[in-house]
């Protein structure tokens, strides 16, 4: 391989067909083998994993009905495999486009992949990582490491990709983006480490327009679709909403509030003596603010019915405390960043209620007696996979050093496509943190579903390097 001495880049990798020198029978296997290993929480469920909101989204084309708190884009992409026929056919899915583009990093940042290589790079996540949590999870957090992998590869790594995967990979990542509000800010900050990385080399516009223009394209989608459904052209009609409760649960807005009621005439001035109050219940709760008024009345879609109050008091909080809104979205970013786990998705909290009656309204009766079988709604499962938490946790800690071996490597090769890889791995998971924990909650599956790529990176940048 030769070096580009004047700049420091290690030259760009030739594009090749399918995966250049291997044969596609032998690639085909060993996606669908990598995919194989990296479902098998679900094997050991006897279903897909779901969550609560996994019952919203199948609502989204089974209803069909626009919800007001979620982007109307992975329900559809849902229902592309599944069809009313078995939710087996997302997971595969998932899977596949998980392992593929796995393949795709290894391509990229070897000169080539191999078979055994792919094997034993998703043998170890499924054994050591919580990526086969979110692969086998029937929800959009699949997609911020999606995203994260089809940035690199459309814009720092595009010259080892041919023209087809360049635009299988756009279209993965604007879906991804547009699955879900937190994968925005996620997506911009890859767009600008990858223009920022790029002004050494000379490439900053090629790679900056590059991982920028799936995000345009998000941004559009979700503008259509919320004019179509909601009758509003915004990124979220009612996002708002969620912003008010981190920032009442933190406490400046509560604060706004209190200073600015009665006068203000905002609905939440009768509910002042009760805030702040957790996030989570002012969002869900049943007798929360947004869910129940002071007569003690039921507010059907609450949370869309206060979303332009919201929109004025998180802008006067924003104006009135900047250096409190800052500091409490610094810290939850930080514990978000630290808190990465698979235990708030493995429950059967709220499915009998929120995901049972999708699957009993739209899908055969054996489906349903699948999903009953299952360990997950039977409330056992949880309790089978937490002894691999602490393992996670190792993995995640031993991955750091590794990560720096693998960047001293890359640098003292002079592979600029290696260190970028490693720079947006970091940055994405730092950018996850601040676009979940700190403007919506710190959850555990929130980091989890991106914290993986720090194993997966740390095994690629110390793979052998093989050049075509």
């Amino acid at each position: 391989m030769m070096r580009r001495e004047a700049t420091g880049e290690a030259a760009p990798r030739t594009p090749q067909a399918g995966a250049g020198p291997v044969p596609a029978p032998l690639v085909a296997s060993a996606v669908l083998g990598g995919a194989a290993l990296l479902v098998w929480p679900a094997v050991f469920n006897g279903y897909p994993l779901v969550f609560s909101d996994t019952g919203g989204f199948l609502h989204q084309t089974l209803g069909p009905l626009m919800l007001w708190d979620k982007p109307w884009i992975y329900g559809p992409l849902l229902h592309a495999f599944h069809w009313r026929v078995t939710l087996w056919a997302p997971l595969a899915a998932q899977a596949l486009l998980v392992s593929h583009l796995l393949w795709l990093a290894q391509r990229a940042l070897r000169g080539t992949a191999a078979p055994a290589a792919h094997l034993g790079l998703c043998a170890a996540l499924a054994a050591a990582s919580t990526a086969p949590f979110t692969v086998a999870l029937l929800m959009p957090d699949l997609f911020a490491p999606a995203i994260l992998l089809a940035l690199f590869l459309l814009g720092p790594a595009r010259e080892a990709m041919t023209g087809p995967e360049a635009w299988y990979l756009g279209t993965v990542a604007t879906l991804g983006i547009a699955a879900h509000l937190a994968h925005l800010p996620l997506a911009l900050a890859l767009a600008c480490m990858a223009f920022l990385l790029g002004l050494p080399r000379g490439r900053a516009l090629r790679d900056g327009a590059r991982t920028a223009a799936p995000l345009l394209a998000a941004i559009v989608l979700l503008l259509a679709t919320n004019w179509a459904g909601h009758g509003r052209p915004a990124l979220s009609p009612h996002g708002a909403t969620f912003m008010l409760a981190r920032l009442q649960a933190d406490g400046p807005a509560a604060a706004v509030i209190r200073a600015r009621c009665p006068e203000a005439g905002w609905y939440l001035c009768a509910f002042a003596d009760r805030l702040p109050m957790d996030a989570n219940d002012f969002l869900w709760a049943s007798d929360s603010p947004v869910n129940r008024d002071a007569e003690g009345r039921a507010r059907f879609l609450g949370g869309a019915l206060i979303a332009p109050e919201a929109q004025a008091i998180v802008a006067a909080t924003i104006a009135e405390h900047p250096l409190a809104v800052a500091t409490a979205v610094l810290r939850n970013a930080l514990r978000q960043l630290v808190t990465a786990g698979i235990g708030d998705t493995l429950g059967d909290d709220h499915l009998r209620t929120a995901l049972r009656p999708r699957i009993a309204e739209g899908f055969p009766a054996r489906e349903r007696a699948a999903y009953d079988a299952a360990r997950q709604p039977r409330g056992v499962l949880r309790e089978a996979m937490m002894p691999l938490a602490p393992l996670h946790g190792a993995a995640l800690l031993l991955s750091l050093p590794l990560l720096a071996a693998g960047g001293l490597r890359a640098w003292r090769a002079g592979d600029a496509v290696a260190l970028t890889f490693l720079a947006m791995v970091l940055a994405g998971a730092l950018a996850n943190a601040v676009a979940t924990g700190g403007l919506s909650g710190v959850f555990p599956r929130y980091q989890a579903r991106i914290a993986w790529l720090l194993p997966a990176a740390a095994i690629l940048l110390l793979m052998p390097r093989r050049r075509s």
